[in-house]
């Protein structure tokens, strides 16, 4: 294994192919062992610890410009790939929580008894191997092919279970984001076709000249609102509704691929699509920019209300995109390093927290907000990783979404727009207002009935009653240690943040 490595990284861009290849052979893997679950789950986990490595080990060469052509279809239309920092920051992440993913994966899956488990795990290496395809795209055909190859794998993962609700979240799903890419987001791409010529990703964008302000202003808002994974109103209602799937499901929604690969998409298209000068000389972000605002306090008022735990999780996702939709909109360099920065960030916050709601689910079948008072005794590893993560997402020091959430309030001065940074505040004072009072009702409030368990007895051989024992009621170890991993990881990308967007900080243009 060694010796393959040190020959890929020899010449690294055959890495670039072999990268989604990695992923398809564990679903084709997955597809044919059927029953034979300990070597299929074995099998997905070693690929998803390859693919993590290999992703690593391509960050040296971050900003060499590696290039491999799959097929030159027509003058302009190629099928390619291209290493750069910003895919490769969306393949990393990818690529690293896929096997963590993969073994929360399997102790949920048996303990809740779900059927179907090889479909399930081939679909979701599929899944992988297309969002990796996303972030390396060398240009905008390349995307919109594992664009659609990545919501087309994902459907069968939300309707899993096969009842009448799956059904429903299902369609919502498919037609909200085959509606927004076919009828939005492909003719962005033909239009910008026919102003460039071109629908390659280069530096500085490839529009600038091409067009006149109002033409950039409405191009910029149709390809934001058809990338429907990125969850802007009024196309996010597919979100909430994929909630119906199993909780490692809404994990590969959420933090390892779709959603991420939404903002992805977004920022990819307005560093190396629009290019950020020319978005603010035209001003084509400032309508999004607002629709950004709009989507990310709604949505976290919303999930105030929420009782069900997963249906609140999924509006905090909306509005937690919201913040890298915003960051591309305002058009400078912190802004956009913030937008980066958040995909990783958010992405290791909100898979922890979907991880403790299937745990919680596994191990004492409670879905609701209400239900969870006193439950941080019985479960303490999952509601102290829980509230590590929250903490996370909220942007409190020394957690890993603090950089992020200071760099876009850095970025709206530098933009010019000192509101916003009145509206990032409301936006993380509600994300503590529907976060935080999870664990406090778990730690802090005595479980039902626990008052009416007390006996009356006065009289103690030691004066003082003997306490009287919490027992334990943790999910099984496999759904444990995942969430414990990553909510550890939430502290210690805190230190990282230099590390994860300085490649990127030098091939961005602008102030």
């Amino acid at each position: 294994m060694t010796a393959l490595f040190d020959a890929l990284m020899q010449n690294p861009a055959v890495a670039l192919w072999i990268a989604p290849l990695i992923p398809l052979a564990a679903a084709a893997s997955s597809a044919l062992l059927g029953g034979r679950r300990n070597l299929r789950e074995g099998i997905t986990v070693t690929a998803g610890v390859i693919s993590a490595a290999l992703a690593v080990a391509l960050w040296p060469h971050a900003e060499a410009g590696l290039r491999v052509t799959l097929w030159d279809w027509l003058p302009g239309l190629t099928l390619a790939f291209e290493l750069e920092p910003l895919g490769l920051l969306f393949a990393t992440v990818a690529s690293v929580l896929w096997p963590i993913t993969s073994v929360y994966a399997a102790g949920y899956l048996r303990g809740n008894d779900e059927q179907h488990q090889s479909r399930f795990f081939a679909c979701f290496a599929l899944a992988i191997a297309a969002a990796i395809g996303i972030a390396f795209s060398a240009n905008l055909i390349t995307l919109f092919i594992c664009y659609e190859l990545l919501t087309l794998s994902t459907w069968p993962l939300v309707t899993h279970k096969g009842n009448a609700d799956a059904r429903k979240g299902g369609r919502t799903y498919l037609l909200i984001l085959i509606g927004t890419s076919v009828g939005l987001l492909l003719p962005a791409i033909i239009w910008t076709y026919v102003l460039s010529g071109t629908t390659a990703f280069r530096s500085g964008g490839i529009l600038a000249g091409q067009a006149g302000n109002a033409t950039l202003t409405v191009l910029y808002a149709l390809f934001l609102f058809g990338i429907g994974k990125a969850a802007l109103m009024p196309f996010h209602r597919w979100l909430p509704a994929a909630m119906v799937a199993p909780t490692p499901v809404s994990a590969l929604l959420h933090a390892v691929a779709v959603v991420k690969a939404g903002v992805f998409t977004v920022m990819k298209v307005s560093i190396y699509t629009f290019g950020l000068d020319t978005i603010r000389s035209s001003g084509a972000g400032e309508l999004m920019m607002w629709v950004a605002a709009l989507t990310m306090l709604t949505t976290a008022a919303i999930a105030l209300t929420q009782d069900n735990l997963k249906a609140r999780l999924a509006y905090s996702t909306i509005s937690q995109l919201a913040y890298i939709t915003l960051g591309a909109a305002l058009a400078v360099k912190t802004a956009v390093l913030e937008g980066a920065l958040h995909i990783a960030t958010h992405a290791v916050g909100k898979i922890t927290l979907f991880f403790c709601a299937g745990a919680i689910y596994t191990a004492a079948h409670k879905t609701r907000v209400s239900e969870l008072d006193g439950m941080g005794m019985r479960m303490p590893y999952t509601f102290a990783a829980f509230t590590l993560a929250s903490m996370s997402i909220v942007g409190l020091p020394p957690l890993a979404g603090s950089w992020d959430k200071l760099l876009l309030m850095e970025g709206a001065l530098d933009a010019g727009f000192p509101l916003m940074m009145g509206v990032l505040m409301l936006g993380s004072l509600l994300s503590l207002g529907y976060l935080l009072p999870i664990p406090i009702r778990a730690f802090f409030r005595p479980a039902p009935g626990a008052a009416s368990d007390d006996r009356v007895i006065t009289d103690f051989p030691d004066g003082d009653p003997p306490p009287r024992p919490v027992p334990m009621q943790e999910a099984p170890l496999a759904c444990v240690v995942p969430l414990c991993i990553t909510a550890v990881t939430c502290v210690a990308m805190f230190f990282l943040e230099d590390r994860l967007i300085a490649p990127l900080a030098r091939v961005l243009e602008g102030p």
